[in-house]
C-alpha cells in the first residue's frame, strides 16, 4: 500500500495532514472508506466533502480547509486523480517472450523483451520493438512496425505497411490499415480503387475498442502524437488527426479531412470529407460538420431535445424556413422601394 507522501510526490501535490499513512485504493467521495483515496474536481460534488469517509482527498487549495482527513493539495485535482490511478492499475503484466502457439514469420524481427500472446500472428518483415506487447489472437501484417512499449490488447488487427509509434495502447477489436472506401462507377457497377497508402500512428496514441483506421488511397492516413480515440470510431482514408486531439465514442471522420492539434470531438460527431478543422476546435456531441472550420472555438449543430409533440411542430416549421426567407426578402424589397 503506497504512503500518502509517495502518492503526493508522484502526482505533484503537497500533503496537509498525516503523510505517513497509507491507502489501498481509489474511490468516489461517497464510496471511499478510511483506507482509500478520493478526489474533488467537480464542484457539484463539493458537499460530499462533509460526509466522505475517505482517508485522504485530492483537492484544490481553495477546498483544502474543508477536508476532514488528510488533503493532497494541488491546482488540478483531476490530473492528480489521473496520475494516482496509475499506482493502483490492475492490468496484469505481460509475460515476456513468444507463446508456443504464436506464429512468427522467419523474416520478422521480434525483440527479446517483447511479449507475443497465444495464437498471435506476426507476418513477414514485421518489426516488434522492445517491451512491446502483442495480445492473444492479434495479427501483425507484412512490413508493419510496432514501437517500443506499445501494447496491443487481444484480437487487434494491424494490416500490412502500418507504422505504430512508442508507448501506444490499442484496445481489442481495433482494425488498423483496412482498405479505405474507394470505388469508381462504371456503367452501373463499381470498380475498386486499390488502397496503396499505409497508416502512420505517432507516439503515446490510444485507440479504443472496435475502432477502425483505414489506410490511405495513395499517401498515408496519419494519427499524430498524443491522440486519444475512444471506442467505435471510424477514421477514413487519408485523414490527418493533429497532435493531442481527443475524440469520444462513435465519431465518423470521412476521407481526406484534416483535423488540427488539441481539438476535442464529442461523441457521435460526423465530419464530412475533404475538410480542414483548425487547431483548438471543440465540436459538441452529435454535430454534423459539413464545412471547413478556420478558427478555434466551440461548434454545434442540430437541435436540443424536446418532447415529441413540440419537436414535430418545430420540424414542420423547419420545412417552412425557405419560403419564409423568400417572403421576407420580398417584403424588404417592397419596403426599400417605398422608401
Amino acid at each position: 500500500m503506497p504512503k500518502l507522501q509517495t502518492i503526493a510526490e508522484h502526482i505533484g501535490a503537497r500533503v496537509e495532514g498525516d503523510a505517513s499513512s497509507s491507502v489501498d485504493g481509489l474511490a468516489t467521495l461517497l464510496d471511499a472508506g478510511p483506507t482509500e483515496l478520493s478526489f474533488l474536481a467537480n464542484m457539484a460534488y463539493r458537499d460530499q466533502l462533509q460526509i466522505t469517509q475517505a482517508g485522504a482527498v485530492i483537492v484544490h487549495p481553495k477546498q483544502a480547509h474543508e477536508v476532514k482527513g488528510t488533503a493532497l493539495v494541488m491546482d488540478n485535482p483531476y490530473l492528480g486523480y489521473a496520475k494516482a490511478s496509475q499506482l493502483f492499475n490492475t492490468l496484469p503484466d505481460a509475460q515476456k517472450g513468444i507463446h508456443s502457439s504464436a506464429v512468427i514469420h522467419e523474416s520478422a524481427q521480434v525483440d527479446t523483451t517483447a511479449s507475443i500472446g497465444a495464437n498471435a500472428v506476426v507476418e513477414a518483415n514485421a518489426v516488434i520493438a522492445k517491451n512491446a506487447v502483442i495480445g492473444s489472437g492479434s495479427f501483425i501484417g507484412n512490413n508493419s512496425r510496432i514501437g517500443e512499449g506499445t501494447r496491443l490488447h487481444s484480437n487487434v488487427s494491424v494490416y500490412h505497411d502500418v507504422i505504430i509509434g512508442t508507448d501506444c495502447i490499442i484496445h481489442s477489436g481495433a482494425v488498423i490499415g483496412s482498405d479505405g472506401f474507394g470505388f469508381a462507377p462504371d456503367r452501373g457497377a463499381w470498380v475498386k480503387i486499390a488502397q496503396i497508402g499505409g497508416v502512420v500512428i505517432g507516439d503515446h496514441v490510444e485507440i479504443g475498442a472496435n475502432s477502425t483506421i483505414d489506410r490511405g488511397a495513395m499517401s498515408d492516413t496519419q494519427i499524430h502524437d498524443g491522440v486519444k480515440l475512444d471506442n467505435q470510431i471510424q477514421i477514413a482514408h487519408n485523414v490527418v488527426v493533429g497532435e493531442a486531439t481527443a475524440m469520444a465514442g462513435g465519431c465518423l471522420i470521412a476521407g481526406s479531412t484534416q483535423i488540427g492539434k488539441g481539438c476535442t470531438i464529442a461523441g457521435g460527431v460526423g465530419i464530412a470529407g475533404h475538410l480542414k478543422i483548425a487547431d483548438g476546435v471543440h465540436v459538441t456531441a452529435m454535430t454534423l460538420v459539413t464545412n471547413h472550420i478556420s478558427e478555434a472555438g466551440s461548434y454545434s449543430s442540430g437541435t436540443a431535445m424536446s418532447n415529441t409533440s413540440e419537436w414535430r411542430k418545430s420540424a414542420a416549421r423547419f420545412r417552412q424556413l425557405d419560403s419564409i426567407a423568400k417572403r421576407l426578402k420580398q417584403c424588404e424589397r417592397v419596403l426599400s422601394e417605398k422608401e
